[in-house]
């Protein structure tokens, strides 16, 4: 009998183990049908709205992919972290990502970071989309590194163009930061144009990274009363030079490149007249009427009480892109989504897209004009 019964409570425990057993191996078949997709941002420092609002765009999208059946039936598992706008952290996380076991990655954000995790990313052959690094080298890294938006050379150029035709300028002052190869790189391309268009450019100054106080190169610039002031940068020192232009004198029209989104925030409402009529580049504009834009707006709003920014619109269009290769591809083979996205046609919030040779968007550029404090649609351009 007590033979009996100790064979009884071997059975039940063995029994027991391997019903733990089969659950705990359950539970790992269910994390390895998720789809690991890495994604990298500025979350703190000083490009940190660009990061939030880029990422806050990408969750969105991930949410609601996940919430319609994910990719291949299989849930998006999202790993975001944040590199603070700098290069090296920017390595780093990419690194902590691929030990991860990220199969794509979503990032990085702004140009520098891009580039610098482009040249890795491209010895690994992980697929890599930029949603929002503009600079024209972050996909000549490898054949796996792709991006959503515009380059600098590209909206440079059609910005000249713009310049030409919507302002009709017969000269041109800019004013560029020396320590950023985004706002140099949009200014010589600008600059090259603008001259192949017929456009004199009286005057060319430049400051560097950190500066508050530009009202020496401005005050240059005044003097020679240009009909267009062009600054491409990003938002917190566009709306410094443009105040400062306005308090110097100078009346020109100003137009900027797509770093001017989110500038709006940066100005107190009592100076709203210095960014008054302000033209420049962006990528899609929340008064487009469009169902597919506008339901976009609507989501985003209600998770973060927060217009969408183009740096959101990009993001979002991201993930739908790598969600779109990776169904195409059947698999998550890295190589196999690299061939996708490729070959991909794609329709998103930011417009009609397909990649050239270099994996660069072909698409226009929607130009905003600012009124009262606000971002209006002007018009879409290309080259």
């Amino acid at each position: 009998m007590k033979k009996k019964l100790i064979t009884t409570l071997l059975g039940a425990s063995l029994l027991l183990a391997a019903c733990g057993g089969e659950k705990a191996a359950d539970k790992s078949a269910t994390e390895a049908e998720t789809i690991k997709i890495g994604a990298l941002g500025p979350l703190t420092g000083g490009v940190a709205i660009y990061g939030i609002s880029a990422t806050n765009g990408l969750k969105l999208a991930v949410d609601e992919i996940n919430a319609n059946g994910g990719i291949l039936g299989k849930q998006i598992e999202l790993n975001l972290l944040d590199e603070k706008g700098d290069s090296t952290e920017a390595v780093n996380a990419y690194n902590k990502l691929v030990d991860w076991g990220m199969v794509a990655l979503i990032g990085d954000v702004t140009s520098k970071p891009s580039v610098a995790v482009a040249e890795v990313a491209a010895q690994d052959g992980i697929p890599m989309i930029t949603p929002t690094g503009t600079q024209l080298n972050i996909t000549e890294a490898g054949s796996n590194v792709f991006r959503v938006c515009f380059t600098d050379p590209y909206q440079g150029e059609v910005l000249a163009k713009f310049t030409k035709d919507k302002v009709a300028a017969k000269t041109v002052a800019i004013m560029s930061n020396n320590s950023s190869d985004y706002s140099d790189g949009v200014a010589n391309a600008f600059a090259k144009e603008a001259e192949a268009q017929g456009i004199e450019i009286v005057a060319r100054e430049g400051y560097s990274d950190g500066d508050k106080d530009f009202k020496a190169q401005l005050t240059k610039i005044a003097q020679k009363n240009p009909d267009v002031l062009f600054i491409p940068d990003y938002y917190e020192q566009d709306g410094l030079i443009a105040i400062q232009a306005r308090e110097v004198g100078i009346k020109s029209v100003i137009v900027g490149s797509d770093g001017w989104d989110g500038v709006v925030k940066t100005v107190d409402p009592s100076s709203y007249a210095a960014i008054e009529d302000v033209f420049f580049a962006n990528h899609y504009s929340t008064k487009d009427s469009n169902e597919k834009v506008q339901n976009f707006i609507k989501n985003y709003k209600e998770k973060y009480n927060d217009e969408p920014s183009a740096f959101s619109a990009l993001s979002y269009d991201a993930a739908y892109i790598l969600k779109a290769a990776i169904e195409k591809a059947g698999s998550t083979d890295k190589e196999a989504i690299v061939k996708a996205i490729k070959e991909i046609e794609f329709d998103g919030i930011t417009g009609h897209l397909t990649f050239d040779e270099k994996n660069n968007p072909i698409k226009s550029i929607t130009m905003i004009k600012i009124v009262n404090g606000d971002y209006t649609f002007d018009s879409v351009v290309s080259k």
